[in-house]
């Protein structure tokens, strides 16, 4: 009976085996060909299924302009720490260029800082007497030029450019475009503002695809019109007249440059006045990402430069002097320019920061794309890498600072980080700055904040505005800043180039106390703090010079203390529990050395707290308020020694050098060694 069994299990097991063994070979080979087997990408992997039609995938390097050599699209690369040639400075050697796929840009949504490759086909002007914003539902019939669903199949779905025109009169004048990928449609390669009466052509000409928008563009004053070129669909076209399609439209309020990339039409739409700006139309030929600032490193001798830029209170007009003797000043914007390019030409800086209140709020920056287009011109005309945080007035009256932060990384050279979206602010986020030798090793680091503007309460509501009482940095941001302050690594100083390469014996030498404050030992880099509004104790009682017995309070106080009159505890919660090392050798000594403020413009003194320094930059515009005979200055933090030592001083408009003195480092007052 044991054997019949045993035949039975036999031939059960014979029956699957067949089937089984068929099963797990057919699953291996689907395995192979749709997992493991990579086929080489033929034609088709370059085309999709668009809502139009077929797409052309164009995969575009975000950081090169479409119209330039390999030269010069290599100057503008995104870098990183990395190997190196041993031959050449390793933040010169250009990374992978990164790309986009040009076909998965929305082509029904208006973004002038999406790098559209993709043609106009169609433009129309409307005029509406209620806002697109508040009323969609009502002004998508009224509003927006007709169609059909076979002509957005065709052309493309209309996008209003959301810069209304009329932004300074009662109704709502917009552009509105169709855009499209389509192959077999003219597509638009020029446009013209044209006064009444006049033609693109020469009489007699043919009009060779010239379509002129029967609606005046022109929000007031003479009338104007709109006239645009569309002769030749993309298949027709040379690589030289695709890379100059026009691929975007935009509006510009006040007399100075565009955005970046974009050129202004003249004449402007609307000339300004006593009562209203300029408003022009700006136009972008094919993509012109901007450069991306390069890694901040030292020198190979060890320094780096910062430059305090505080207060511009820059407005879509021209600016309003204020508080100065200079005559004649007209159009403060623009003088703070040329004192700033002139500074940067003295100073040649290698970072600058802003230190809040670009814009001037207070019912003259309702424009903040606007007013971001010029603030750091000097800067990025130059090429030199910078960082901006928030002050009180930036978004008082124009746009939210998530949206200033994404116009600020659109600018060539910018740094700007949004930084975590679940703390208090917009901007908090940390910068280091490199060795120049090939180990790589972080020197500095650089902490950015964002202290708020005004204190949120329900009394808001019932003043029509916003409190009187300045924000503060939160507990959330208090927490934040530990946490990274936690995560930076110490390294051995002070720093000699490629020593950091073999740390050798050094961890074992830490534990048998061979490492004290007089000699080599392992230490976080030396750190710096930029926000705005200053805290309470940067007026507290200074600490006194053991050697003169003098306080280390350098420079002048002309207004009251400018802190917020509530806090979280910042300065004892964070900055005086962050220290360099948590090893006993490591004594005292904080990881924040400066904490540099705005916000008084007409306080430009440093004063050590419990070690660390307090520093104001000092208004350096002709747009804030000052005070007649004080000089408008600007900040300068020059750290030598491989971050060792932090020398500062201020530079005026007369080209003084006023206060310099070494905060941090050789020649630098007694570190404190307090509780």
């Amino acid at each position: 009976m044991a054997s019949f069994s045993l035949f039975r299990l036999g031939r059960f097991l014979r029956s699957i085996f067949a089937p089984a063994t068929a099963i797990i070979g057919f699953s291996c080979l689907l395995t192979f060909i749709f997992i493991l087997y990579q086929p080489s990408h033929g034609p088709g992997a370059k085309q999709r299924l668009g809502w139009q039609s077929w797409d052309i995938v164009s995969e575009i390097p975000l950081n090169v302009d479409l119209g330039a050599t390999t030269d010069e699209s290599a100057s503008g690369a995104v870098k990183q720490p990395g190997d190196a040639d041993p031959d050449v400075d390793w933040w010169n050697v250009s990374s992978s260029e990164t790309t986009f796929d040009a076909a998965s840009l929305p082509l029904d949504v208006w973004d002038p800082l999406l790098p559209h490759d993709t043609g106009l086909s169609e433009i129309e002007v409307t005029t509406c007497w209620l806002d697109p914003w508040i009323i969609p539902f009502i002004t998508e019939d009224f509003c927006t030029p007709s169609t059909t669903k076979e002509q957005d199949a065709i052309r493309g779905k209309w996008v209003r450019v959301d810069r209304n025109l009329n932004a300074q009169g009662l109704s709502f004048q917009n552009i509105h475009y169709r855009r499209t990928r389509r192959l077999d449609i003219p597509l638009i390669s020029d446009i013209r503002i044209l006064s009444e009466g006049d033609t693109p052509f020469s009489p007699g000409a043919s009009e060779s695809g010239w379509i002129k928008i029967p609606r005046t563009v022109s929000p007031r004053g003479k009338k104007q019109y709109l006239w645009y070129k569309a002769d030749k669909t993309s298949r027709e076209m040379s690589a030289t007249e695709k890379r100059q399609l026009i691929t975007e439209i935009d509006v510009t309020y006040g007399d100075d440059k565009p955005w970046y990339g974009f050129e202004k039409l003249e004449p402007p739409v609307a000339q300004g006045d006593s009562k209203a700006e300029t408003v022009s139309l700006t136009i972008r030929h094919g993509v012109k990402p901007p450069p991306r600032a390069p890694p901040l490193h030292f020198s190979h001798e060890g320094k780096y430069k910062i430059l305090q830029i505080a207060d511009l209170h820059y407005s879509v007009s021209a600016g309003v002097c204020r508080d100065t003797p200079l005559t004649p000043c007209v159009g403060a914007d623009n003088i703070t320019n040329s004192l700033i390019s002139h500074v940067l030409d003295i100073e040649k800086p290698d970072l600058i920061v802003f230190t809040g209140d670009q814009l001037n709020g207070q019912g003259t920056s309702w424009d903040a794309k606007s007013v971001l287009a010029k603030f750091a011109q000097a800067v990025t005309d130059r090429g030199i890498p910078w960082a901006a945080v928030f002050g009180n007035h930036d978004d008082e009256d124009g746009d939210t600072r998530e949206r200033q932060v994404r116009y600020m990384q659109g600018l060539p050279y910018s740094l700007v980080q949004t930084g975590p979206r679940d703390i208090h602010g917009v901007g908090n986020y940390v910068l280091k700055v490199w060795s120049a030798d090939p180990s790589k090793t972080h020197l500095l680091t650089l902490y950015f904040l964002d202290s708020g503007a005004y204190a949120k309460s329900w009394l808001d509501f019932a003043s029509f505005g916003h409190s009187d009482e300045y924000d503060w940095i939160h507990q959330d941001q208090i927490d934040w800043f530990l946490e990274e302050s936690a995560q930076i690594s110490p390294i051995e100083r002070p720093f000699t180039p490629d020593a950091a390469k073999d740390l050798g014996g050094l961890w074992e030498r830490q534990f048998a106390d061979q490492i004290t404050p007089t000699t080599r030992r392992l230490a976080k880099p030396n750190a710096m703090m930029f926000f705005h509004i200053p805290l309470e104790e940067a007026f507290s009682a200074a600490d006194v010079d053991p050697r003169t017995g003098k306080a280390l309070d350098v420079g002048e106080q002309l207004e009251g203390n400018g802190n917020a009159k509530k806090q979280d505890g910042f300065f004892h919660k964070a900055l005086l529990q962050a220290k360099e090392t948590d090893h006993r050798a490591g004594g005292n000594a904080r990881e924040v050395k400066v904490v540099a403020n705005g916000h008084d413009h007409i306080t430009e003194k440093c004063r050590r707290i419990k070690g660390i320094w307090n520093c104001f930059g000092g208004g350096g515009s002709y747009a804030g308020y000052g005070k007649i005979n004080f000089d408008r200055r600007f900040r300068v933090y020059e750290i030598s020694d491989f971050g060792e030592t932090i020398r500062t001083y201020k530079r005026t408009e007369h080209d003084e050098i006023v206060d310099d003195m070494v905060l941090v480092g050789k020649g630098a007052p007694t570190p404190y060694e307090g509780v």
